[in-house]
């Protein structure tokens, strides 16, 4: 039955690319080892809210719901229609997961709308290098403004252009992931983190670090 399923959601995949190529960006699904590396660049430890802009076919959704707690929020934001029902089937019974047939920019009106105050963590896989640069520029500042102090905007990419424009973060890490095809950059931007007193502390990979994962 789960074989069953996973083939019918890979071939909605393969048809939405078909249809809309730019806007999917890859012709198939990230692969188990990307899914679970993204995954661990989030603490599950408590509930946290959780956002993600272009889920698709819910393959990283799937990962981080499994290890979400009772309490946890997780918004997904998809703007194919096809992709947003088969979303809303996957997660009809999973009353932690809302299914948002619409644009990431809507984010901070979602968050409003459920009473939300902020996420703990801001998921994406959209393919940033094809957005204009002010579309780009306003949705990276309405992230960062929707992200808790010390939250993290995580992406996955096949460039990693974005640094760039990511201007408004005050840390980033990024690696250099092989183990997908095609590899991808996987970059966490950092928001500061409250301070307890007035003086600004330095956050841990400030410097913008690149490395490379290859498996063992």
């Amino acid at each position: 039955m789960q074989d069953d399923c996973s083939r019918l959601v890979s071939a909605l995949f393969f048809k939405q690319f078909l249809k809309r190529p730019f806007q999917i960006a890859s012709i198939i699904p990230s692969s188990k080892a990307l899914v679970e590396r993204v995954a661990s660049k989030m603490d599950f430890n408590q509930p946290r809210v959780i956002a993600e802009y272009g889920p698709g076919e819910g393959v990283h959704s799937r990962e981080i719901a499994r290890r979400m707690c009772p309490d946890s929020n997780l918004l997904l934001f998809e703007l194919d229609r096809a992709f947003a029902h088969d979303l809303e089937r996957q997660f009809a019974g999973d009353r932690r997961v809302r299914v948002i047939h619409g644009d990431a920019a809507s984010l901070p009106h979602e968050l409003k709308r459920h009473a939300i105050d902020s996420c703990d963590y801001i998921l994406s896989g959209i393919p940033f290098s094809i957005l204009q640069i002010e579309k780009k520029r306003a949705l990276l500042q309405k992230t960062y403004d929707a992200l808790a102090p010390g939250g993290s905007f995580i992406i996955y990419q096949v460039t990693n252009e974005l640094k760039q424009h990511a201007t408004h973060f005050e840390g980033a890490e990024s690696e250099y992931f092989l183990q997908n095809i095609p590899p991808m950059f996987i970059t966490v931007f950092q928001k500061a983190p409250p301070l307890d007193h007035h003086q600004r502390e330095p956050l841990p990979g400030a410097n913008f670090s690149v490395s490379a994962h290859r498996s063992a």
